[in-house]
Protein backbone atom coordinates (compact mmCIF):
# COMPACT_ATOMS: atom_id res chain seq x y z
CA UNK A 1 0.00 0.00 0.00
CA UNK A 2 1.65 3.06 -0.66
CA UNK A 3 1.37 6.17 1.65
CA UNK A 4 -1.02 8.45 -0.73
CA UNK A 5 -3.21 5.95 -0.52
CA UNK A 6 -2.99 4.89 3.43
CA UNK A 7 -3.17 9.10 4.08
CA UNK A 8 -6.09 8.95 2.07
CA UNK A 9 -8.11 5.84 4.19
CA UNK A 10 -7.29 7.89 7.60
CA UNK A 11 -8.67 10.95 6.29
CA UNK A 12 -12.09 9.35 5.19
CA UNK A 13 -11.88 7.77 8.35
CA UNK A 14 -11.36 10.71 10.34
CA UNK A 15 -14.58 12.17 8.63
CA UNK A 16 -16.48 9.28 8.68
CA UNK A 17 -16.02 9.53 12.37
CA UNK A 18 -16.44 13.09 12.59
CA UNK A 19 -20.30 12.70 11.30
CA UNK A 20 -21.17 9.99 13.10
CA UNK A 21 -20.57 11.88 15.96
CA UNK A 22 -22.21 14.82 15.02
CA UNK A 23 -25.25 12.64 13.80
CA UNK A 24 -25.31 11.29 17.56
CA UNK A 25 -25.81 14.28 19.16
CA UNK A 26 -29.26 15.08 17.11
CA UNK A 27 -32.44 13.37 18.57
CA UNK A 28 -35.40 12.67 15.74
CA UNK A 29 -38.06 13.09 18.17
CA UNK A 30 -37.47 16.11 20.12
CA UNK A 31 -40.20 19.31 19.45
CA UNK A 32 -38.93 22.98 18.81
CA UNK A 33 -37.64 25.01 21.39
CA UNK A 34 -41.85 27.08 22.78
CA UNK A 35 -40.86 30.57 22.81
CA UNK A 36 -40.84 32.37 26.34
CA UNK A 37 -44.74 33.42 26.50
CA UNK A 38 -43.78 37.44 27.56
CA UNK A 39 -41.75 37.70 24.32
CA UNK A 40 -44.79 36.17 21.69
CA UNK A 41 -46.51 39.04 19.78
CA UNK A 42 -49.48 38.39 17.88
CA UNK A 43 -49.80 39.17 14.24
CA UNK A 44 -50.85 41.42 12.59
CA UNK A 45 -53.93 39.89 11.19
CA UNK A 46 -54.85 38.62 14.31
CA UNK A 47 -54.84 42.12 16.09
CA UNK A 48 -57.31 43.29 12.93
CA UNK A 49 -59.50 40.49 13.29
CA UNK A 50 -59.73 41.41 17.54
CA UNK A 51 -60.43 45.07 16.28
CA UNK A 52 -63.32 43.46 13.90
CA UNK A 53 -65.19 41.64 16.60
CA UNK A 54 -64.90 44.37 19.19
CA UNK A 55 -66.67 46.31 16.36
CA UNK A 56 -69.34 44.02 15.64
CA UNK A 57 -70.17 43.41 19.22
CA UNK A 58 -70.65 47.01 19.70
CA UNK A 59 -72.93 47.41 16.29
CA UNK A 60 -75.16 44.21 17.73
CA UNK A 61 -75.49 46.24 20.93
CA UNK A 62 -76.74 49.78 19.17
CA UNK A 63 -78.60 47.71 17.04
CA UNK A 64 -80.86 46.13 19.82
CA UNK A 65 -80.96 49.23 21.39
CA UNK A 66 -82.78 51.05 17.57
CA UNK A 67 -86.45 51.95 17.29
CA UNK A 68 -88.55 49.70 15.43
CA UNK A 69 -89.87 51.06 11.85
CA UNK A 70 -93.61 51.99 12.53
CA UNK A 71 -96.41 50.65 10.56
CA UNK A 72 -97.02 52.57 7.86
CA UNK A 73 -100.10 54.59 8.58
CA UNK A 74 -102.47 54.32 4.95
CA UNK A 75 -101.88 51.73 2.18
CA UNK A 76 -101.56 53.87 -1.05
CA UNK A 77 -102.80 50.99 -3.36
CA UNK A 78 -106.44 50.33 -1.37
CA UNK A 79 -109.29 52.75 -1.36
CA UNK A 80 -110.99 53.33 1.79
CA UNK A 81 -114.75 52.70 2.18
CA UNK A 82 -116.92 55.76 1.71
CA UNK A 83 -118.73 57.03 4.92
CA UNK A 84 -122.90 56.90 3.77
CA UNK A 85 -125.38 58.06 5.49
CA UNK A 86 -128.61 56.01 5.28
CA UNK A 87 -132.06 57.76 5.48
CA UNK A 88 -133.85 54.87 7.31
CA UNK A 89 -131.70 55.60 10.49
CA UNK A 90 -133.24 57.60 13.32
CA UNK A 91 -130.91 60.97 13.74
CA UNK A 92 -130.38 60.23 17.41
CA UNK A 93 -128.39 57.08 16.95
CA UNK A 94 -124.94 57.23 15.26
CA UNK A 95 -125.86 56.19 11.54
CA UNK A 96 -122.99 55.73 9.56
CA UNK A 97 -122.87 52.88 7.85
CA UNK A 98 -119.64 52.02 5.67
CA UNK A 99 -121.08 50.67 2.19
CA UNK A 100 -118.23 50.55 -0.66
CA UNK A 101 -119.50 52.90 -3.64
CA UNK A 102 -119.13 50.89 -6.52
CA UNK A 103 -116.62 52.61 -9.00
CA UNK A 104 -117.17 52.55 -12.73
CA UNK A 105 -113.61 51.52 -14.65
CA UNK A 106 -111.77 54.72 -16.61
CA UNK A 107 -112.60 54.81 -20.12
CA UNK A 108 -109.62 53.61 -22.22
CA UNK A 109 -108.17 56.12 -24.64
CA UNK A 110 -110.07 55.52 -28.17
CA UNK A 111 -109.56 57.82 -31.43
CA UNK A 112 -111.53 57.26 -34.53
CA UNK A 113 -109.00 57.23 -37.30
CA UNK A 114 -111.00 56.72 -40.33
CA UNK A 115 -114.17 55.71 -41.66
CA UNK A 116 -114.68 53.46 -44.92
CA UNK A 117 -117.70 52.90 -46.98
CA UNK A 118 -118.75 50.16 -49.19
CA UNK A 119 -121.59 49.74 -51.62
CA UNK A 120 -124.02 46.46 -50.81
CA UNK A 121 -127.34 45.45 -52.22
CA UNK A 122 -128.97 46.09 -49.18
CA UNK A 123 -127.46 50.31 -49.03
CA UNK A 124 -123.97 51.80 -47.75
CA UNK A 125 -122.30 49.76 -45.09
CA UNK A 126 -119.92 52.14 -43.11
CA UNK A 127 -116.76 50.55 -41.20
CA UNK A 128 -115.10 52.40 -38.51
CA UNK A 129 -111.58 52.38 -37.87
CA UNK A 130 -110.44 52.80 -33.92
CA UNK A 131 -107.06 52.78 -32.10
CA UNK A 132 -106.67 51.99 -28.66
CA UNK A 133 -104.13 53.02 -26.13
CA UNK A 134 -102.45 49.28 -26.97
CA UNK A 135 -101.64 50.50 -30.55
CA UNK A 136 -104.40 47.84 -31.68
CA UNK A 137 -106.40 48.48 -34.65
CA UNK A 138 -110.29 47.37 -34.66
CA UNK A 139 -112.47 47.46 -37.53
CA UNK A 140 -115.87 47.75 -36.77
CA UNK A 141 -119.61 48.40 -38.21
CA UNK A 142 -122.98 48.93 -36.51
CA UNK A 143 -123.86 46.23 -33.84
CA UNK A 144 -120.14 45.35 -32.77
CA UNK A 145 -118.71 45.01 -29.74
CA UNK A 146 -115.60 46.76 -28.91
CA UNK A 147 -113.08 45.27 -26.29
CA UNK A 148 -116.83 43.82 -24.27
CA UNK A 149 -117.40 47.50 -23.31
CA UNK A 150 -118.81 49.32 -25.74
CA UNK A 151 -121.20 48.32 -28.67
CA UNK A 152 -121.43 50.73 -31.71
CA UNK A 153 -124.59 52.27 -32.19
CA UNK A 154 -124.45 54.07 -35.09
CA UNK A 155 -121.36 55.24 -38.02
CA UNK A 156 -121.62 58.15 -39.53
CA UNK A 157 -119.69 59.52 -42.32
CA UNK A 158 -117.04 61.56 -39.37
CA UNK A 159 -118.82 60.27 -36.38
CA UNK A 160 -118.85 56.86 -34.59
CA UNK A 161 -121.27 56.60 -31.87
CA UNK A 162 -120.41 54.12 -28.92
CA UNK A 163 -123.11 52.67 -25.91
CA UNK A 164 -120.97 51.91 -23.03
CA UNK A 165 -122.94 48.36 -22.08
CA UNK A 166 -121.46 49.03 -18.29
CA UNK A 167 -122.97 52.74 -17.69
CA UNK A 168 -125.41 53.08 -20.72
CA UNK A 169 -123.86 56.39 -21.55
CA UNK A 170 -123.42 57.35 -25.32
CA UNK A 171 -119.55 58.16 -26.10
CA UNK A 172 -119.19 59.69 -29.26
CA UNK A 173 -115.69 59.72 -31.68
CA UNK A 174 -115.36 62.00 -34.10
CA UNK A 175 -112.54 62.56 -36.83
CA UNK A 176 -110.20 65.13 -36.41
Amino acid sequence: MTPTRATGYVGLAFVLVAWLADATGLSVGSAPAQPSPERAQPSPTQVLANEVQAQSSRLRERLSAAPEPRQPSRNPFAFAARVVRQANVPTGTAGRVLTPVPSTPPEPPLQLVGVAERETPAGTVRTAMITADSDELFMLIEGDTLGGRYRVKSVGPDVVELTDLVTTATRRLALR
